[in-house]
């Protein structure tokens, strides 16, 4: 069974940048694809970015279209979220999540979730 593991979230302030990463703990990336989401206080968990593992093509949110980026390093099993030019607005707890076959930026279509890991960005 996939286990997914983030780290790299924190404290930046806006403008600054960070880097997610998510691991499959046990190596074994399967999935169709990999999503990350977020969830601020209050608010519904919202897609923010997918790749299909695959063939490598990349999909996002609007609201961070040019400023994240996703990728991944087969050989680690590790998916990441580059965030730059970050708002105060994207603070939230951020998830990657595996699945995503039959709707990459739907929260209900993805199986398999991390514990997340918290962005905070003070303005």
């Amino acid at each position: 069974q996939v286990q997914l593991v983030e780290s790299g979230g924190g404290l930046v302030q806006a403008g600054g940048s960070l880097r997610l990463s998510c691991a499959d703990s046990r190596g074994t990336f399967s999935s169709y694809a990999m999503g990350w989401f977020r969830q601020a206080p209050g608010k519904e968990r919202e897609f923010v970015a997918a790749i299909k593992w695959s063939i490598g093509s990349t999909y996002y949110a609007d609201s961070v279209k040019g400023r994240f980026t996703i990728s991944r390093d087969n050989a680690k099993n590790t998916v990441f979220l580059q965030m730059n030019s970050l708002k105060a607005e994207d603070t939230a707890v951020y998830y990657c999540a595996a699945g995503g076959r039959y709707g990459l930026g739907s929260v209900r279509e993805y199986d398999t979730w991390g514990q997340g890991t918290q962005v905070t960005v003070s303005s």
